[in-house]
């Protein structure tokens, strides 16, 4: 077990890592009509780059924890973080659009085993109780990421060329492989089981349908066209279920949900991921298209929400031993169900520091609620167990950030059409963000069934 200062490295490491993922994966959007200028062709069909990352991702996490048992988890972190490198250089030298999506495609395994088995290495070397510090910091990625990718990646296409989007991850990727062999243990199993081939094909098959579904859906609403890939992934999603069932070692192990934690912080905390992932795409949205501001403006706005989540870090171990998992993820649910209501009563003509200040609670309690579902998801799982968890829960996360996104478009695009408005407006988001809201309160209301003393050992809540 890492000791204090240890886990601490270990904690950043991981972190700038899951930084780096992240930030690519919002700061391309910012980059794409640039990009297809530089190609000659048009934005829309730019999509294909992103499409081609996301199906990357969602078939082969399921994959890295057998990897990382079987090859040792420092060895395929490094592995991976070396991919995503590399591929990130070869997206900045691209000339076409088929290169481009191709090594797209090469980045979306790199991102696919280095955040799982990231995660990994930081759970297999840390305590019980310093969990919940360790799981600060691999939450701050996650909500840095898609608020400061935008308006980075504006200055950059603006002051320099899109391809220094990809070629800043060069020296994060450098220093960070530096920093994997001097300081992360290669900890592997001795005998692992056979890889699960046909579970990895249907999984496979089941995530790329669906995430490939819900894009096309946060793109341009319900239509006729997600109905193929969206059957497909259902129909696949079914046959792994039944062959999960049948199978000792599948690879992705719905045995875990038998631990009550593990189950409650996956479906709920899934469910309130699933509306705060909404959040990246319809705030931005409504400060440039509803009420006027500009993209860095917006994106100054929306940054405070990051500077709540960083004050967070700080205080979601005292907060959470002070309430125990259950009263904190239920009241602070509430909370962010509440402020996420609220963004939907703000209008163009909003005192001037309330905007800021609400932008910055949301930031903190989102940040607080991500971090005790974070911990709550391993806290009674046992290291022989760990990255099977792993696996699972960053596939269902995967899933659950897409469908953030397709959730806020549906409700703009049900908005607008009920409205009967031809383009967006001030007062186009209240129920998107109402939606989102009672999506955040169910989440909540499912915490409820947490015993009392849930994760008592990882959050020290009663422990003398």
């Amino acid at each position: 077990m890492a000791s204090e200062n240890d886990f601490r490295a270990l904690a950043l490491i991981v972190a700038c890592a899951l930084f780096m993922e992240n930030l690519d994966g919002s700061i391309i959007v910012t980059a794409l009509p640039q990009i297809a200028k530089a190609f000659g062709t048009s934005p829309i069909d730019l999509s294909v780059a992103v499409s081609s990352y996301l199906l990357s991702v969602a078939v082969f996490i399921p994959a890295s924890g057998w990897i990382a048992d079987r090859f040792g988890a420092r060895t395929i972190f490094l592995a991976a973080i070396a991919v995503f490198t590399l591929a990130s250089v070869l997206c900045g030298l691209s000339r076409g659009l088929a290169a481009f999506a191709i090594v797209r495609a090469l980045q979306g395994i790199g991102g696919a085993m280095m955040v799982p088995v990231g995660r990994l290495v930081l759970m297999r070397n840390v305590s019980k109780a310093d969990m919940v510090s360790a799981m600060a910091y691999l939450t701050v990625p996650a909500v840095l990421g898609p608020v400061l990718g935008p308006p980075l990646g504006g200055f950059i296409v603006t002051y320099a060329s899109w391809r220094w989007i990809f070629f800043l991850n060069v020296p994060i990727g450098v220093i960070g492989a530096f920093l994997v062999l001097r300081l992360v243990p290669n900890h592997k199993e001795d005998v692992t089981p056979p890889f699960d081939w046909l579970g990895f094909a249907l999984s496979g098959l089941a995530l790329a349908g669906l995430v490939y579904s819900v894009e096309l859906a946060s793109h341009g609403g319900l239509s006729p066209g997600l109905l193929v890939p969206f059957l497909v992934g259902a129909g696949a999603l079914l046959l792994y279920l039944r062959h999960a069932r049948a199978r000792e070692n599948p690879i992705l192990d719905l045995k875990l949900l038998h631990i009550p934690t593990f189950r409650l912080s996956f479906f709920a905390g899934n469910l309130f991921r699933i509306s705060a992932g909404a959040i990246p795409f319809l705030l931005p949205m409504m400060l440039q298209a509803g009420f006027g501001l500009s993209a860095f403006n917006s994106g100054v706005l929306t940054f405070i929400s990051a500077v709540g989540s960083l004050l967070m870090r700080v205080l979601a171990g005292y907060l959470l031993k002070a309430l125990g998992f259950r009263r904190a993820l239920v009241l602070n649910g509430f909370l962010c169900a509440l402020l996420m209501l609220a963004h939907g009563f703000l209008t163009p003509s909003t005192p001037v520091l309330l905007m800021p200040a609400l932008f910055f609670a949301a930031g903190f309690c989102r940040g607080l609620q991500y971090n005790g579902i974070a911990a709550l998801n391993f806290a009674d799982v046992s290291k022989v167990q760990m990255s099977r968890a792993t696996s699972l829960a960053s596939t269902a996360q995967q899933l659950s950030q897409s469908l953030g996104v397709a959730t806020g478009a549906l409700f703009l695009s049900v908005t607008i059409f009920g409205l009967g408005q031809d383009r967006l407006g001030p007062d186009s988001f209240a129920p998107a963000f109402s939606g989102i809201a009672i999506i955040a309160a169910l989440s909540a209301i499912l915490f409820l069934r947490l015993p009392r003393s849930a994760g008592s050992d990882v959050s020290g809540h009663g422990v003398k």
